[in-house]
Order: C-alpha cells, then sequence, then structure tokens
C-alpha cells in the first residue's frame, strides 16, 4: 500500500496553448509510463486520446493519470489531472480542482498571463490550492522569463520564489540554472532529455545568478523566521534547510515556487516534477475535510486518514464503450475494496462496486483496493452523477458539490434518420450525465430539443461527441444567445379565478406585490404576509410554486426571469370551490397581468475578449470590435504583437473566430468568457420582438 506521504493529487492548470499536454507527456515519458513521448502535433499524445481532442489539439475534458516518480530514493505516486485551457470547458478545471492538493501552473514565456490564466488562477485561489509555477516554451521567439513573473507578481498579487533562472532563451535557450545548488543543467536531445549534466554556471550568467539567489534567499526569509536569522548572520543556509522552507511556504500558499523549461525541447521536466514531490501537499497535510452529517444535518469533520469512515468525492462520470459507466472519485477518508456496498448520500441509495481501475488516459490497471489519498474509477454505481458524495451504509456524509456555470447558449438538434431516432434518447442521457455544464431542454411550442452550453465550441464538440462516441449523427439549428428578463418596478396587483360550470368550480384571489430581488440572488423570493388563515397552508405553497413556475417563461421573449420578490399581502378561497391547483394557475395567470406592469427589460450575456494579434492588424480589429457594440477595455504591448481586452454582447461573437483570422490572415487569436448580463439596447430589443 502506497504511503499518503508518497502520493501527490497534482493538477496541471493554464490558458489553452500553453503546453500543458505536452508537459504531461513528458512527464510519462520520463517516468516510464510510456515508453515513447508523442506530441501533440502528431495527435498521439496519451493524454488527448479522445478523436477531437487530437484533431483539434487541444485538451476537451480532464484527463486522469498516474504515474511513479523516483526522488531522493524515494517512490512518489503523482497523480495527474491534465485539464482543458479553453474557457468552453472551464466545468473540467472546476471539477479537478476540487480534488486536488496541489497544482503546477503552466504559463508560456511568450505570452505570459493570459485570460484563462487569471480564470483558473483565480479557480484554484477558490479551492486553496498551493501551487508551483511552470514558464514553459523558452524556446519561443519573445520568451522572457523575468517578465512573466512580474506579470504573475502584477496580475495575480503573488510572491514568486524563482528557484531557476534560464540559459539563454528563444532559438539560444539551452538549459537553466539552479539558484539552490547554483548548478547549470543541460539535457541531452539525442535521448529525448532522460539524461543530462550538471556543471559550473557560465561565466556570463554568473553575476546574474548571484543577483537572482539573493533576491531568492531575501523572500524565502521573509516568510521563514528559522532562514531569516542565518541570513542575517551572513552565514551559509543549507540546501536542505532552504528546500523544507520553501515547502512550508508553498504549502502555507504565501509564495509561489517557479521553475522554467522547454517540454517540447525536452528541457527542464525533471526537476519540476522533483519540485512536485518536495514543495506540492501530500494529502496527510489536508488534516480533516469538512461535509454535512445526513442524519443530523449538521456540519461535520472527517479526518483524512484510512481508518476513518469513508467519503468519496465524484468528480467526474464517464461513459466507455468498453467498460461502461465509471465513476472518477477521490477519497478523502476511509477505503473502498472490489465487493464494498457504498451509498450515494444524494440518492440514499447502495451500490456495490464491482471495480476499481486505476486510470492512465486510455488504459485502466486493475486495483483490489482504494485508500483515502487515491484517485481512481469505480464501476457498478447506478444513477451517479458529478457532485456526489460516497460513504459507508449507515453513515450518510455529504461532501461540498461543484458549482457550475449557467449555460449562455443553445441550439435545437435533431437525429438525422430513423435509426438515430432510435438511439438518442439513449446517447443524449449519457452526454448529460459525463458533463454537467451542459443541460437539455424541450420547446413545446417547435417540438424541438434544445441544447444549452456554455460557448459555440462546447456545443460543436458535445454534439460531434453523440456522432463519433454513441453513432448518432445530428442535425443542429443555428446557436442562440440565452437572454434573461428583469423587472425593474414594483406592482401591486389583486388577480381572481373564478370559475363555475355546473358541478364544483374554481376559485382562488391573491392580492401581492412583484417587485425585483435587491439581495443580490437569483430565482423567486417568496414572502407571505397574509394573516387569519384567509388561505390555507397548502394553497399558499401552491401560489408559491405557480410563481416559480411562471417566472422561467418571461413577457417580453419567453426567456427565464433572472430574479423577482413575491410579496403576498391577501387573498380568498370558496370553502368547496378553492383547490391547491387553483392558487397555481391564478399564480400563473396573475405573473402574466403583474409583470408586464413591472417594466421588464431584457439582459444579454456579455462576454470578456482577449484578442491578441499583430500590431500591424490593430486598426483592423479594433474597427470591428466596435461594428459588433464592443467596448474596448484595453490595449497592452507584447513585443510587436497587442492584447486587447474588449467586452462584446454575446450575438456579437457568433463565427468571431473565422472573422478574426480573416482580419488578421490566420495570425490572431481570441478567448471569450462570460463577464454579466446587460439591458439589451433598445433598438436592438426592437429587432429582437420582430
Amino acid at each position: 500500500m502506497k504511503r499518503l506521504k508518497d502520493i501527490r493529487n497534482i493538477g496541471i492548470i493554464a490558458h489553452v496553448d500553453a503546453g500543458k499536454t505536452t508537459t504531461t507527456e513528458r512527464i510519462l515519458y520520463y517516468t516510464g509510463t510510456i515508453h515513447k513521448p508523442g506530441n501533440i502535433d502528431d495527435g498521439n499524445t496519451v493524454t488527448d486520446s479522445d478523436v477531437q481532442e487530437a484533431s483539434r489539439g487541444i485538451s476537451i475534458s480532464s484527463s486522469a493519470i498516474s504515474a511513479d516518480w523516483e526522488y531522493n530514493e524515494k517512490i512518489y505516486q503523482i497523480n495527474i489531472i491534465d485539464t482543458p485551457g479553453h474557457i468552453d470547458f472551464a466545468i473540467e478545471v472546476e471539477r479537478s480542482l476540487r480534488i486536488l492538493d496541489g497544482a503546477v501552473a503552466l504559463f508560456c514565456a511568450a505570452s505570459g498571463v493570459e485570460s484563462q490564466s487569471e480564470t483558473v488562477w483565480s479557480q484554484s485561489e477558490r479551492y486553496g490550492i498551493p501551487k508551483i509555477g511552470f514558464i514553459n516554451k523558452m524556446d519561443r521567439i519573445g520568451a522572457d522569463y523575468f517578465k512573466v513573473l512580474s506579470q504573475i507578481e502584477e496580475e495575480f498579487g503573488a510572491t514568486t520564489l524563482p528557484i531557476q533562472i534560464p540559459i539563454g532563451d528563444a532559438d539560444d535557450f539551452e538549459g537553466v540554472i539552479d539558484l539552490l545548488q547554483m548548478k547549470a543543467i543541460y539535457w541531452n536531445a539525442d535521448d529525448y532529455g532522460k539524461s543530462n549534466i550538471v556543471t559550473d554556471i557560465p561565466k556570463q550568467l554568473v553575476e546574474l545568478a548571484e543577483k537572482w539567489r539573493a533576491i531568492l534567499l531575501e523572500r524565502i526569509a521573509n516568510f521563514d523566521d528559522a532562514i531569516m536569522e542565518q541570513y542575517l548572520e551572513d552565514t551559509e543556509i543549507s540546501i536542505d534547510d532552504l528546500q523544507r522552507a520553501i515547502r512550508r511556504i508553498t504549502l502555507e500558499r504565501k509564495a509561489v515556487p517557479m521553475l522554467c523549461g522547454s517540454a517540447y525541447k525536452y528541457i527542464g521536466v525533471q526537476p519540476l516534477l522533483d519540485a512536485v514531490a518536495n514543495y506540492l501537499p501530500q494529502p496527510q497535510d489536508i488534516e480533516s475535510v469538512d461535509g454535512i452529517d445526513m442524519i443530523t444535518d449538521e456540519k461535520a469533520t472527517l479526518a483524512c486518514t484510512v481508518d476513518e469512515q469513508l467519503s468519496a468525492f465524484v468528480f467526474k462520470v464517464i461513459v466507455d464503450k468498453y467498460v461502461g459507466k465509471l465513476a472518477m472519485v477521490r477519497l478523502y477518508s476511509g477505503s473502498i475494496d472490489v465487493g464494498t456496498q457504498v451509498l450515494n448520500s444524494r440518492t440514499n441509495a447502495k451500490n456495490r462496486v464491482s471495480r476499481i481501475l486505476s486510470i492512465q488516459a486510455d488504459k485502466f490497471k486493475e486495483l483490489s483496493l482504494a485508500n483515502a489519498g487515491d484517485i481512481v474509477a469505480l464501476i457498478g454505481l447506478k444513477n451517479v452523477k458529478t457532485g456526489d458524495t460516497l460513504c459507508e451504509l449507515g453513515k450518510p456524509f455529504s461532501l461540498e458539490s461543484i458549482e457550475v456555470s449557467e449555460a449562455v447558449i443553445s441550439l435545437a438538434i435533431e437525429p438525422v434518420s430513423k435509426n438515430d431516432e432510435k438511439n438518442f434518447g439513449d446517447a443524449l442521457s449519457k452526454l448529460l450525465d459525463e458533463d454537467p455544464s451542459l443541460r437539455a431542454s424541450y420547446d413545446s411550442q417547435t417540438g424541438q430539443t434544445l441544447l444549452h452550453g456554455m460557448g459555440e465550441l462546447h456545443l460543436e464538440v458535445r454534439i460531434e461527441k453523440l456522432k463519433t462516441d454513441y453513432g448518432v449523427a445530428i442535425n443542429k439549428g443555428n446557436p442562440k444567445v440565452s437572454y434573461r428578463e428583469l423587472l425593474t418596478t414594483s406592482v401591486t396587483h389583486t388577480e381572481l379565478l373564478k370559475k363555475q360550470t355546473g358541478g364544483s368550480g374554481s376559485f382562488a384571489e391573491i392580492t401581492f406585490t412583484m417587485q425585483p430581488r435587491t439581495d443580490a440572488e437569483k430565482g423567486l423570493l417568496f414572502v407571505n404576509e397574509t394573516k387569519g388563515g384567509v388561505i390555507s397552508k397548502d394553497c399558499i405553497n401552491a401560489t408559491e410554486k405557480g410563481f416559480r413556475e411562471a417566472m422561467q417563461s418571461g413577457i417580453l421573449l419567453e426567456y427565464p426571469l433572472e430574479a423577482m420578490k413575491i410579496t403576498l399581502l391577501d387573498g380568498k378561497m370558496h370553502e368547496n370551490d378553492s383547490s391547491s391547483s387553483d392558487f397555481e394557475t391564478v399564480a400563473r395567470q396573475a405573473f402574466r397581468v403583474a409583470a408586464k406592469q413591472a417594466n421588464p427589460v431584457l439582459l444579454e450575456p456579455i462576454m470578456i475578449a482577449e484578442i491578441n494579434c499583430p500590431e500591424d492588424y490593430l486598426g483592423n480589429v479594433t474597427s470591428d470590435i466596435n461594428k459588433r457594440r464592443g467596448m474596448i477595455v484595453s490595449i497592452k504591448e507584447n513585443g510587436n504583437r497587442r492584447k486587447v481586452n474588449a467586452e462584446i454582447p454575446l450575438l456579437q461573437t457568433f463565427g468571431y473566430i473565422s472573422s478574426l483570422r480573416t482580419l488578421t490572415s490566420g495570425k490572431g487569436s481570441v478567448t471569450l468568457k462570460l463577464k454579466d448580463y446587460k439591458q439589451v439596447p433598445e433598438h436592438v430589443l426592437n429587432q429582437l420582438v420582430c
């Protein structure tokens, strides 16, 4: 059994194209997990084994893999999650970070801190994850290690601990200088960087190395009293003392150790693995995990040990065509044997674990046991979803689930043929099981199935998956914006439902105030201020239900109402002719009347666009942004390129990637992420209504 202190559960997080998958591929090669390193350009990397990932050259799902690394005569099991950098797949990053102990933050040495870099850094901070940084692609034209260090400090407010500096850059990048050992390290390209040479620092770089070692020691001393004492006394500080101090500082999230290299050129990856073993947390560094005792419905804490009761978090569900449904879990406490019955705290269902697998991207290794700290896949669980907690029978316990952003885009889908139609429902259900950021709905007016997601690429990839994985070909409509409606004023209204047809009739009357919510929360806030039992409790609940259902379809363009407060003031009911269904009906009826008087407005999603382009094309880009109702927030210089930040309505971003390629002769790139919702201008609203 692997000791907890020898396990590292880490994620690799970064902006798209920072080199996550290539870095992971090199890690697998150097750890002996694979015998030949693959390349993204060749479509043969292990973690991008999916057909679409290989063809698109990007990571779509969070890939999980285990690898063993020998460091200081110990074998460390490193469980790696290689996550996507594209904003449309942010849920993959979110659910990966939820179960990790530490992270490697990758940055491109040429591009520096980019929009998704900021997003994933913020996500990791929210989960309190210690990090080390790796400035990759030092072989790229425009690479600047020290500039990226400054960007990280300025953009994130982080303190960096540069434990390495590069030897050269771009075409002249040769290796790294270890500032702890004060040695230069070079790698042998003939054996894909498996062997290296440690030698004295080149004379022309000695002064620079001494300068940055002094900076490093001063920063460590600022956070560590023992090092500060030695630093002030000007005594020699041992490498072991420095490494122990760096580990403490990293675990306390006071600073971030920084390394550099070029994964593509096989330079600097082994020291990164050493740093993972040396500085990032082991599972037992997380002493306990908080959750809810489902019996008492009170907060509870479990020790993160094998001897504690079971708590395992489902962070991903995969439907594999060979082994069926797999629940990928992180065990926080306790253990699971093959054949063990576990309880799903959400459904209260009991399931027997038939198989336990260690995942190596597209391959599986059978296990008989999983312990606290392990990340494994379980087979045999029914109706399991991302965010579920598995626990022991009779000891229901629930961990905090995963935050899923609301969809901003939708499109209509339908099976191409009768044969596709047979498997459509089952395939769509499996797709929704795998991706919690995906949602499906049925439009009763058009008879269409609508698929809702986080962006054009997100929906495009998932629809293609229906065909490639489940054999269901799909026709799709044009993408549509997921607008919202919002009330702006308060109105008091009385609504009456009265029908008499000879037998039992229908009667319900309510007086209420409808107004915008002022507490920044979404959904319905229902307040009952009736007195004297004028309406029964069942009918009050039915009234609330009626309003809640009604606000799912607004009165401008039938988009959901974002937020609303209803204060029920008074009402009447008939002894014989009133039922709870009557009060549901009168509430829905009242909503349609009162909402028109509450001055509703239409809200549209506003995206933050980060556009990177050569300076020569800047005029084309900014002019096009203005045509799209966009607003330029900032323009930053990055060598001979420009980074444009702009706010653009989602409606105006459809097809933008293709347009940008045309505007910049294929030399521009863009990332889009949701900022907020803003009121649609009147002239645009008139066009939408028409």
